[in-house]
């Protein structure tokens, strides 16, 4: 997926990239598979705000991705590619041979009218969905299940990838996109191949206002505020005083770990 620049016609073009949807074959979304969307405003079911800078933004429809690849031994057939407001990663529509329709996650090397298969018979290409024990060591795989009929979970992002480097004891080992190596079940499910639009994360928003339609409101530095409102506020100059870069409530950030406990299936961090 290429990154067009646009000509620069007017200021707020001149910095801007966009990406080029050339692949995607249709614009509205299939009408069965779609759902009103409300927007939270970063705020959880007592109204509080528990994820600040959040609101506003363009209306959006969810669309029902099948994570859990739910039409086992049926056949389908890639109908077309769309855009989904909800992700970063481009979705395929897929007509199963039962009548029945759904979308999947995107994965690069698929094109229009290709057949997809989930079962533990497919074969392991791209596109298929299969018991990982079933999977050849060294593919790459995305929509990793963690317990086996709950849907993928892992590797569900834009250029995302796990790649399976071995199967021992009845686990498989993975190497996570983040460079982590952990375990999970060989009766788990996952798709094959490498999830498309991995240039997502070179694009230059260049405006502003860009960003207030995905939602996002303005942030403020603490070190711009006063001393009252944030613990780096203050001062004669920019000054953090020394101290580690922390939340307007003191709590540690930028770097601090955040999972409460060990897990067993976690074989080496990312760090």
């Amino acid at each position: 997926m290429a990154i067009v620049n646009r000509k620069p016609r007017n200021s707020s073009l001149r910095n801007q990239q966009f990406l080029s949807f050339k692949d995607i074959t249709k614009k509205n979304p299939e009408k069965s598979l779609v759902l009103p969307l409300g927007g939270s405003g970063g705020r959880n079911a007592y109204g509080r705000i528990t994820t600040r800078h959040r609101g506003g933004g363009a209306k959006r429809k969810y669309r029902i991705i099948d994570f859990r690849r739910s039409q086992i031994d049926i056949p389908g057939k890639i109908e077309a590619f769309e855009y989904d407001p909800n992700r970063n990663v481009f979705i395929a529509l897929i007509f199963y041979k039962n009548g029945a329709k759904g979308y999947i996650l995107k994965a690069d090397g698929l094109n229009i009218g290709d057949t997809v298969l989930s079962s533990s018979k497919a074969e392991p290409r791209v596109g298929n969905c299969l018991p990982i024990k079933n999977i050849p060591v060294g593919f790459f795989i995305h929509n990793v299940e963690i317990s086996p009929g709950r849907g993928g979970k892992f590797a569900r992002s834009a250029g995302c990838a796990v790649q399976l480097l071995a199967k021992e004891g009845g686990l498989a080992i993975l190497k996570m996109p983040s460079g982590e190596t952990r375990t999970v079940g060989l009766d788990n499910w996952a798709s094959v191949g490498v999830l498309s639009n991995a240039d997502w994360k070179n694009v230059t928003i260049g405006k502003a206002g860009r960003t207030r339609r995905m939602g996002i409101r303005p942030t403020v530095r603490g070190m711009a505020m006063n001393p009252i409102d944030h613990p780096h506020g203050g001062g004669e100059g920019r000054s953090k005083s020394g101290s580690h870069p922390v939340t307007p409530w003191g709590k540690c950030t930028k770097g601090a770990r955040t999972r409460k406990r060990k897990s067993s299936a976690i074989l080496k961090r990312r760090k």
